[in-house]
């Protein structure tokens, strides 16, 4: 009774303090699976084979017993498996990563040094999925069953099909290895002295590739989805008396039904980000890329519990972030969403 006669008396307070409460809602959901994603992933990396300690002295003979007893107590991992976690969680209280096993570095410290390489090549990716799957779904929604609708099928099928490290192979061997039009490894020419513009066609061509590799099942999967999504709003009755009336197609494609098929696509925007964060790991060893991805790889195979830990929890928050922006964003164009996250309550 107190929202409705809120909602009579100054409306727009009422969407105001809906959009609050929509906003505290998500926000408790997002920490309670970044809270649930540490517990699983703390406790799946302590049940896999191979500790640190074992990983550290295992090439080397003279390593005693006695000398892996007193590396699991340095490291702490002698305790109870819910005290390390306990500990691990009160230092991420005050934002405190530990410190990494393998070279003693602040895992805050590392983290901080690789991941804008991850974020520029993931926010890279994501820029070039929007700009040509966008288009290339809507063109193909207007002109369906056209030559081009049928080439973008096959390219969807190739884009599900393709196993990321193959199609990395692939083009590194082409471009770089059979043609040397592109380097293979690296974001940067090393030990060469470079001006500002010079410098920005090498960091072009050394991300050209990963950038492309990351973008290419994104490339698929989103510009199928805009062509579903503009091809059940064209076949409205609305769209149709549109056109019945004369209106110019660009302003019925683009004004009247692109805004309306927008909806489902900023959702799918959000849910693109795990993928794209994902498949850091892939890309960036295959290209030796200094990011978080390769960093990732490195700390596993090592059993670099600290930096594990760390490098999940932030990808898991961008993650989640992600998928916050994107329900903030689906409430903002669909204000129903709003009232059936109220309804369920």
């Amino acid at each position: 009774m107190p929202t409705v006669a809120i909602s009579q008396a100054n409306p727009r307070l009422c969407q105001s303090l809906l959009m609050l409460r929509f906003f505290l809602h998500r926000s408790g959901q997002l920490l309670i699976t970044l809270l649930g994603i540490t517990v699983l992933t703390f406790g799946i990396m302590h049940l896999a084979p191979g500790e640190p300690t074992v990983v550290q002295s295992e090439m080397n003979p003279r390593v005693s017993a006695q000398a892996r007893e007193q590396l699991r107590k340095l490291y702490g991992l002698d305790r109870p498996l819910w005290i390390q976690y306990g500990d691990w969680l009160r230092r991420m209280g005050t934002l405190d990563f530990g410190t990494a096993f393998t070279d003693g570095r602040p895992v805050a410290e590392a983290i901080a040094e690789k991941i804008p390489i991850t974020l520029t090549i993931n926010l890279l990716s994501l820029v070039l999925i929007v700009l040509v799957a966008v288009p290339m779904g809507i063109y193909a929604a207007v002109h369906h069953h056209s030559g081009f609708d049928k080439a973008t099928t096959v390219f969807v099928f190739l884009g599900f099909a393709m196993p990321t490290f193959w199609l990395a192979l692939l083009l590194m061997l082409l471009f770089g290895v059979a043609l040397g039009w592109l380097p293979i490894s690296g974001y940067q020419t090393l030990g060469v002295s470079l001006s500002f513009g010079e410098r920005l066609v090498d960091w072009t061509r050394h991300l050209l590739l990963p950038v492309f590799v990351s973008a290419f099942g994104g490339l698929a999967g989103f510009s199928r989805y805009v062509r579903s999504s503009m091809l059940e709003v064209t076949l409205q009755d609305y769209i149709r008396t549109a056109r019945a009336k004369g209106l110019d197609e660009r302003t019925i494609v683009y004004k009247h039904a692109f805004r309306n098929a927008l909806i489902p696509i900023v959702t799918l925007l959000g849910l693109s980000v795990p993928g794209l964060i994902g498949g850091s790991v892939i890309f960036e060893t295959i290209y030796a890329i200094p990011g978080m991805g390769q960093l990732f790889y490195q700390a596993v195979t090592a059993r670099d519990y600290p930096v594990v830990m760390g490098i999940t929890v932030i990808g898991a928050l961008l993650t989640l972030l992600g998928n916050f922006a994107a329900d903030l964003s689906y409430a903002l164009v669909n204000p129903k969403v709003k009232a059936q996250s109220e309804g369920r309550k």
